[in-house]
């Protein structure tokens, strides 16, 4: 009985590594993110986003990209209702939270 519920756990935790756990909002896939560094010129600052992810499950650490990936689609998501059209992080990613700030750019 225990060999089954140790492969029953395994399966379990590789079909969770691959799943996306956040998707793309309406008007998100809009909002482009450049790279950390200076401020972006020509831009208004519009406010701050603070992200949080699911980045472990029991004691199995959740692939650190799949990770990055999902705390970049939070924060899209968020930016349009700060009516923000650029992203840029201000922190790297850590145990699943990360920091970005949102900006309106003249396009």
């Amino acid at each position: 009985m225990r060999p089954a519920v140790v492969a029953a756990s395994a399966a379990l935790l590789v079909a969770l590594s691959g799943c996306t756990w956040v998707h793309m909002a309406p008007g998100a896939s809009a909002v482009r993110v450049i790279p950390a560094g200076a401020a972006p010129g020509g831009c208004e600052q519009r406010g701050e986003i603070t992200v949080t992810v699911t980045n472990k499950v029991g004691f199995y650490e959740r692939n650190p990209v799949r990770v990055r990936e999902e705390l970049e689609t939070s924060a899209r998501n968020e930016a349009p209702a700060l009516q923000a059209d650029t992203m840029q992080a201000l922190s790297e990613p850590r145990d699943g939270e990360q920091r970005f700030a949102a900006y309106r750019c003249r396009r």
